[in-house]
């Protein structure tokens, strides 16, 4: 790390721009004599300034009528052309012959890699002291933010529901470790490093955004269900086509138990774009059914005495009334539909339906109207043999009777609610105990 830290800060510097750099100036006239005394001086001010610097060790330096000549072995690249420029910096230099060469020896490089590393172990051995009270600070931290997330009743009191308290201290926690991390890294005096850590962090956290794209959608979905609560425990829904009774809500999906006894988990994401039929919401319900008369009859008649028999039995409401229309007149039959209310807390909708429809059929045939299957018209050629035999005369239609009230067979039947699904969800949900359930009875239902 140590080492990251120090390319770093070496190459921020080496690439900064030089604001200040001095103007060039005009290179001097050379001397008409040379001096040896002169070239002694110079040749004693490089090997001063050589010895200096490590790298140049081994730079050896002649100078001759003010030509300085260098050769020896570098162990960089870099410090050849620094060395010749050092040299032509000396006063009286004519001009410099750079003879130095690099030195390709493993002894060589290996030597200096395992010296930079011992410096950066001791480097960091200097370090940890303050490394531990990093990690002490940031820690310290994190465990008080953990340690308010903890106390449940404060944020149960703080939420509307279970699922938002518990996403409001999970929101605690993380923000105190992020806290803790910030902590640290400027205890340590790494604000850059941080800086670098948080960018790819954020990188990474789009890339982890679109690749958990749904999950997101569905745990947003999961949020706005539990603060709208679209539907109770144990009502009977319908939810894109799946039909049955709400179990619960989880933080995932709604688990609905179907009147087939079978479980049926929607996604929320689901739930909250789907169109929601609730049928337990407003008791009253109406149900309806066709029944074809012959076309010679008269529909009229044919309504009244369906809706008298409909009329008569005891489930069926007083209000709002039953009624019949005339539906459509087909080819061999007129269409008569009627309609019907029942209270779906004392009677089952299916079994009332079921109940309507053979009174209506009963009254209509013994008032003497006919239910007549389809006809169908042939033509034959002239001149065709067909054995065809004669069919007994047409009697004609029983006269019609009047359609009693309510029929003996359909007195006693049974059209109180099914509730054995019901059951079943109630002792599944005591079995549970109500947990990860999101559905509130206290709140309002939209």
């Amino acid at each position: 790390m140590a080492v990251l830290i120090c390319m770093v800060l070496t190459t921020s510097v080496a690439a900064a721009p030089a604001t200040d750099a001095p103007d060039k100036q005009a290179a001097p006239a050379i001397a008409t004599k040379a001096d040896a005394s002169d070239d002694a001086d110079i040749a004693a001010r490089i090997r001063d300034i050589f010895g200096q610097i490590a790298a140049l060790h081994d730079v050896r330096v002649r100078v001759s009528a003010g030509v300085v000549t260098l050769d020896g072995t570098v162990q960089a690249a870099d410090d050849k052309g620094r060395a010749e420029t050092i040299a032509s910096r000396v006063s009286g230099v004519v001009t410099v012959q750079n003879d130095v060469t690099r030195d390709l020896a493993v002894g060589t490089k290996v030597a200096p890699a395992i010296g930079q590393f011992r410096d950066d172990l001791r480097a960091f051995a200097r370090a940890l002291p303050l490394v531990g009270v990093a990690i002490a600070v940031g820690l310290l931290i994190a465990a008080l933010g953990y340690g308010l997330a903890s106390v449940t009743r404060l944020w149960r009191w703080v939420a509307p529901n279970l699922f938002l308290a518990e996403l409001l201290a999970t929101s605690v926690r993380v923000v105190t470790v992020i806290l803790g991390f910030v902590a640290a890294f400027e205890v340590l005096g790494a604000t850059a490093l941080l800086g670098g850590v948080l960018g790819g962090a954020g990188v990474v956290g789009i890339a982890l955004g679109f690749a958990v794209r749904d999950t997101v959608t569905n745990y947003v979905a999961s949020i706005m269900l539990s603060l709208r609560q679209p539907f109770r425990a144990n009502d009977h829904v319908v939810i894109e086509g799946h039909e049955g009774r709400v179990m619960r809500l989880t933080s995932r999906a709604t688990v609905m138990l179907t009147l087939d006894g079978n479980h049926v988990q929607i996604p929320n994401a689901t739930v909250f774009n789907a169109v929601i039929l609730n049928y337990i919401r407003n008791p009253q319900r109406r149900f309806e059914f066709d029944l074809g008369v012959d076309a010679a009859d008269d529909p009229v008649d044919g309504m009244d005495v369906g809706l008298s028999a409909v009329n008569g039995l005891p489930f069926v409401l007083d209000t709002p009334k039953a009624t019949a229309v005339i539906r459509e007149v087909g080819d061999s039959n007129i269409v008569l539909r009627f309609y019907g209310w029942v209270d779906q807390t004392r009677t089952d909708f299916l079994k009332g339906r079921s109940l309507a429809i053979k009174a209506a059929k009963t009254a209509l045939e013994g008032s003497g109207f006919a239910l007549p299957e389809p006809i169908y018209r042939l033509r034959f050629d002239e001149g065709a043999a067909l054995p065809v035999q004669r069919s007994a005369p047409v009697t004609e239609r029983p006269p019609r009777r009047t359609a009693t009230r309510s029929s003996p067979s359909l007195a006693g039947s049974d059209t109180a609610p099914d509730a054995h699904v019901e059951r079943l969800v109630n002792a599944e949900r005591a079995a549970s105990g109500g947990k990860d359930d999101l559905l509130d009875p206290g709140r309002a239902v939209e």
